[in-house]
């Protein structure tokens, strides 16, 4: 049974950093990329980015500006989102999700279509002075 479970979410001030985990389990690693995309009040989903199952490969949406960064531990079990500078803008519940058609720039972002074979219940960011 796959499982995309997420923690880490909290209350932050603008400016601040946050660390977000996944753990994924109940399928092989390399049949997947994993990815995070974000929901916020009253709008759309929209992808954050991704990390290849061999971690060689990252991409990020462009209006992050790099200030986001994925990894992957060596198993491949557990993701990281680390998120500095954080915006108001940037307050919304975060998913992970598994991707079977790998990391590229369109896998992650539903703007483009991208489908996620498996997401987890979410957990919330709230930027807030």
């Amino acid at each position: 049974q796959v499982q995309l479970v997420e923690s880490g979410g909290g209350l932050v001030q603008p400016g601040g950093s946050l660390t977000l985990s996944c753990k994924a389990s109940g399928f092989p690693r390399a049949a997947f990329a994993l990815g995070w995309f974000r929901q916020a009040p009253g709008k759309g989903r929209e992808g954050v980015g991704c990390i290849s199952s061999d971690t060689e490969d990252t991409r990020y949406a462009d209006s992050l500006e790099g200030r986001f960064t994925i990894s992957r531990d060596g198993a491949g079990t557990t993701m990281r989102l680390r998120m500095t500078g954080l915006k108001p803008e940037d307050t919304a519940v975060y998913y992970c999700a598994a991707i079977s058609a790998g990391c590229s720039k369109y896998s992650f972002d539903p703007h483009y279509g991208a489908i996620f074979d498996y997401s987890g219940q979410g957990t919330q960011v709230t930027v807030s002075s």
